[in-house]
């Protein structure tokens, strides 16, 4: 019997070992996860605020070009309009895209701009104008 014993010897050992691999493993994917949703809500935020700042640029509300309002509004928010239509019957619609990466450059430390070769971005649209007739 005690020869079958020290046969297990350390064998609790590999298997807490296993058990934290494990652990590790999820807690990467939650992470992963986090920063996905993070980067699409910060896309989508950044869309609406942006199309609706040019919305009222449009509508003369505000001063200054639509899209320009639009584009510094986003950049105050960290994102990325990728384009900014005015169209509408009367030109008072905007419709902006947007683009955050999900990977933040300190995580990274390489340019933002090359992130779209990776597949790295969260991308959101948006239209703000008077509602359709």
């Amino acid at each position: 019997m005690t020869e079958s014993l020290q046969d297990q010897r350390g064998s609790g050992t590999v298997l807490a070992l296993g058990l934290i691999m494990v652990l590790l493993i999820l807690l990467g994917a939650i992470q992963a996860l986090s920063l996905v949703a993070a980067s699409s809500a910060q896309a989508a935020r950044g869309a609406d605020l942006s199309a609706l700042a040019g919305a009222d640029a449009a509508r003369g509300l505000t001063m200054g070009d639509p899209c320009a309002v639009a584009r510094a509004l986003a950049a105050r928010n960290q994102v990325e309009l990728t384009s900014c239509t005015v169209t509408g019957a009367d030109g008072t619609e905007v419709l902006v895209q947007s683009a955050v990466p999900i990977l933040p450059e300190r995580f990274l430390n390489i340019e933002t701009s090359g992130l779209g070769d990776l597949g790295l971005i969260s991308r959101s649209t948006a239209r703000a104008g008077p509602p359709p007739s």
